[in-house]
């Protein structure tokens, strides 16, 4: 029996290439709710889902499955409970190492944009109210000269303080905020002696531009809430290409309201796709669709990758890049 493949959205070449090659595929057209996506785990017609993060595989949808494995077309994988996954004996795969460069290049993007306004300069001009140079005219913020803090010093992060230093920016990062943890001059490698370790307080205190680049996990979520946004700079701006509840967006909303920070830029959000109230009408912010991965190059290696992983599991196989090698154990 050739394999079955349920794939929640479509994703492009080569990835439903691939499946198609090893089988039977069913791609979803509409984004399924969380009834119908457990009816369909559950009912015995496929080995493999490919999900993506909008998708909840959570313990009463894997207790019910009837599935080999999940593969998650993403670098994160908290929308999939882990835990249950492994003890319903299901693998779970995701596509590590291929996002990195086009997610530093948005939050590089997100740094300048909101640095220098360009969401209201575009919109003034779109409006008709550009009216010539005026030396008051948009006046925004330098990078260069600037403190980037790095929450987390990751491949994304360290792509990311790459790309900071050639603007000439001052680069610090705790690597596993909140908790502390010491990283060795080894460790930083080509960084030794360019960055610089601080603790997670110090961070926070110091940082013109705070960008998140840790999992979401129990510690981090809500990492950055009322209390930590009160300790920031008057201009400081957060920068967030991680996972969206990491940050307490109603307190972040509040924060750019009324202080003490001088903006945000986002690519996600804690309740994606809503936002929290009031965000889309703040102009110190910069807000993307959650688009790290959104190059043709990346968004097709994912596909593949994910094929990859779909078709081991299928096999009965140890996938490329599994999450929870123990579920077969």
């Amino acid at each position: 029996m050739s394999a079955r493949f349920l794939v929640t959205a479509p994703i492009p070449s080569p990835g439903l290439d691939l499946l198609r090659c090893a089988g039977e595929v069913t791609v979803l057209q509409d984004q399924p709710d969380s009834a119908f996506l457990r009816h369909l785990c559950a009912s015995g017609n496929f080995d493999v889902v490919l999900t993506h993060t909008r998708d909840v595989i959570d313990a009463p949808l894997l207790e019910q499955a009837q599935l080999r494995g999940v593969a998650n077309n993403a670098v994160g994988f908290n929308n999939v409970d882990i835990a249950a996954a492994t003890a319903n004996n299901t693998m779970v795969a995701n596509t590590p190492g291929v996002l990195t460069a086009a997610t530093a290049d948005i939050a590089m993007l997100l740094i300048l944009g909101t640095a220098r306004r360009v969401v209201e300069a575009d919109t003034m001009v779109r409006e008709g109210r550009f009216h010539g140079w005026e030396p008051g005219l948009m006046l925004g913020s330098d990078v260069s000269g600037r403190v980037l803090g790095l929450a987390g010093f990751g491949r994304i992060a360290r792509a990311t303080a790459h790309r900071a230093l050639a603007f000439g920016m001052d680069v610090i990062f705790t690597p596993r905020p909140p908790v502390h943890r010491e990283v060795s001059l080894t460790e930083l490698g080509e960084f030794a002696g360019k960055v610089k370790q601080v603790r997670w307080n110090e961070l926070v205190e110091h940082s013109d531009f705070l960008s998140l680049h840790v999992p979401l996990t129990d510690g981090t979520r809500h990492l950055v809430n009322a209390s930590v946004l009160s300790r920031m700079k008057s201009e400081a701006v957060v920068i967030n290409t991680a996972r969206g509840p990491i940050v307490d967006e109603a307190a972040l909303v509040q924060a750019l309201k009324n202080g003490p920070i001088g903006g945000a830029g986002l690519d996600v959000y804690e309740h994606e796709p809503a936002l929290a109230p009031g965000l889309a009408e703040l102009p110190n912010t910069v807000l993307l669709p959650h688009i790290g991965s959104a190059t043709v190059r990346v968004r097709g290696e994912m596909a593949r990758l994910s094929a990859l992983n779909a078709l081991a599991m299928a096999r009965g196989e140890l996938p490329p890049h599994p999450v929870n090698p123990g579920a077969w154990d």
